[in-house]
C-alpha cells in the first residue's frame, strides 16, 4: 500500500542529477571514469547528501560509498538499494546516478518525517559498473557480493596504471577487498532503480515498469567466405558474393528475433573484404549478439540462426564459420520482490508492465549475494549512453515513490514475500 504522507521531492532529485553531472571531464555529455578526480568529486557530493539525509557513511576498499540509515532494530537484516556513479565516455546524466540519488531521496523523506523502519537501509554508490577504464565490469558490486577476483587487481588502464595502483592512490587497501563483502544472512534483499535505456515504457505511455530479469548474452564472431571478382565482368547469377549472402542472413536473423520476442539479436559489426567499390565482396567478417532471459528459447533461436546461415551459404556456394566469443547467464528477479514492486505501482495508479533488461546492471552481480528486484523509469526515446539521455522530473518522482513504497512493503508489511526465490 502506498504511504501518501511520505512525499517525494522530484525537484530535489532533478537538482542533484544536475549537480552530479557537473563532476565530469570536459565533454558534451558526462565523462566520469572510476577512481579519477571527477569520480572522487562526485562521490564527495553523494557523501554530503547521504549525511544530510541522516545516514552514516563508509567507503570500502574498492571505493564503493555506502550510506546507512539505521532501523529501529539495528541487528535486523539490511535492505540494499544501489546503482553506479561512473559513466561511459561522453555519456548521459541519468544512467546509474538516478538510482543512487533516488535511493538517497527515499531515505531523505523518511528522515524528514522522523520515520525509521524496522530494518536498516543502505544506499550504495558502486564504484565501477561500466568498465570503461579497466575493461572489467561490476568491480564494486562484485566486491560487495563476495565474487571479486584477486586477479582483477592486476588489470591496467591505457596509461599502465593497475586497478590496485589506482585504489592505493586513493588511500585504500585493495588487497583487503574481502572486507567489502557482505554476509548474505545480514541482507534482506537488493533493489535497483534505473532508467530503462530502451523505448518500451515511452511507447506504452508509462512512467515506470517492473524488471522481470536481465538477459543473458551469447556473442559470436563469424566469417562468410565467397570469391572476389571484377564488379563489371562477372554476371550476378554466377557470383559468390559474400556480402549478398550475409545480407540475406541478417534479414533472416531479424525475422527469427521478431518471432521470438522478447529475444533480441544484433549483427553489430561487419568488415567487407577486399572492400573496394569495383570488386565483388569475397569475405565478410562480423559479430552476432543474442540476448534473452530464457536460456532454452535463446539456444533454440541460435540453432535456427546458424541453420539458416548454412542453408543460405550452401545455396549461394559460400562457406560459413562461427566462433563463440562470450556467454553470460541471465539473471532473474525474485518473484516476491517483483510482486511488491507491482503492488506499489498499482497503489500509485499506474498500469504494471514487466520488462526484460537487455543491458547489464549491478543487480546481476548482487544476485550472487541476495534476492534482487529492479524498477525501470521511462527515458526519452529510449536514448542512453548519450548526452541526450533524459528523464522527466515527474517520472523520476513517480519512480522514487514506487521505490519507497516497495521498501515499505518489503520491510513493514510483507517480509514473508522474500521467502520465495526464483531459481
Amino acid at each position: 500500500m502506498a504511504d501518501c504522507k511520505l512525499q517525494i521531492n522530484g525537484q530535489r532529485i532533478a537538482r542533484r542529477i544536475e549537480e552530479l553531472a557537473s563532476c565530469s571531464e570536459p565533454s558534451k555529455g558526462v565523462t566520469r571514469l572510476s577512481f579519477t578526480k571527477e569520480f572522487q568529486s562526485g562521490q564527495k557530493l553523494v557523501e554530503k547528501w547521504m549525511i544530510d539525509a541522516g545516514m552514516t557513511v563508509r567507503i570500502d576498499n574498492l571505493n564503493n560509498i555506502i550510506g546507512r540509515y539505521e532501523g529501529s532494530k539495528p541487528d535486523a537484516p539490511v535492505i540494499l538499494i544501489g546503482s553506479h556513479l561512473d559513466t561511459v565516455i561522453n555519456g548521459g546524466k541519468f544512467d546509474g546516478m538516478l538510482g543512487v540519488i533516488s535511493g538517497i531521496e527515499i531515505v531523505n523523506v523518511l528522515f524528514e518525517n522522523d520515520t525509521r523502519l524496522e530494518n536498516p537501509i543502505e544506499i550504495i554508490g558502486f564504484c565501477d559498473e561500466e568498465g570503461v577504464r579497466f575493461h572489467s565490469t561490476f568491480l564494486g558490486s562484485k566486491a560487495i557480493a563476495g565474487t571479486f577476483s584477486e586477479e582483477t587487481l592486476a588489470v591496467k588502464d591505457e596509461q599502465g596504471v593497475s586497478l590496485a595502483g589506482a585504489l592505493q592512490q586513493l588511500g585504500l587497501a585493495p588487497h583487503n577487498y574481502q572486507s567489502a563483502a557482505l554476509d548474505p544472512k545480514n541482507v534482506l534483499g537488493y533493489l535497483e532503480l534505473h532508467i530503462e535505456q530502451g523505448p518500451v515504457l515511452e511507447a506504452e505511455g508509462l512512467p515506470c515498469g517492473i524488471v522481470s530479469g536481465i538477459a543473458g548474452a551469447s556473442r559470436y564472431s563469424f566469417k562468410i567466405t565467397g570469391f572476389a571478382g571484377h564488379a563489371g565482368t562477372v554476371p550476378v547469377t554466377l557470383r559468390k558474393d559474400a556480402l549478398a549472402g550475409t545480407a540475406e542472413w541478417i534479414i533472416e536473423i531479424e525475422r527469427l528475433a521478431k518471432e521470438n520476442v522478447p529475444i533480441v539479436a544484433t549483427v553489430g559489426k561487419l568488415q567487407v573484404v577486399p572492400g573496394a567499390s569495383n570488386v565483388i565482396p569475397g569475405e565478410v567478417n562480423g559479430t552476432l549478439d543474442i540476448r534473452d532471459t530464457d536460456v532454452q528459447r535463446k539456444n533454440e533461436v541460435i540453432k535456427s540462426i546458424f541453420r539458416a546461415a548454412e542453408e543460405i551459404c550452401e545455396k549461394r556456394k559460400l562457406t560459413f564459420h562461427v566462433e563463440k566469443m562470450m556467454e553470460t547467464a541471465p539473471t532473474l528477479c525474485n518473484n516476491g520482490i517483483t510482486a511488491a514492486i507491482e503492488s506499489a505501482i498499482l497503489a500509485n495508479g499506474i498500469k504494471p508492465i514487466f520488462l526484460v533488461s537487455g543491458a547489464g546492471h549491478d543487480a546481476m552481480a548482487m544476485a550472487a549475494l541476495t534476492k534482487i528486484g529492479m524498477i525501470f523509469v521511462r527515458c526519452k526515446e529510449g536514448i542512453s549512453h548519450n548526452p541526450e539521455e533524459f528523464a522527466s522530473v515527474k517520472d523520476m518522482e513517480i519512480g522514487a515513490k514506487v521505490l519507497l513504497d516497495t521498501v515499505i512493503q518489503l520491510i513493514v508489511k510483507d517480509k514473508n514475500i522474500l521467502k520465495e526465490r526464483v531459481i
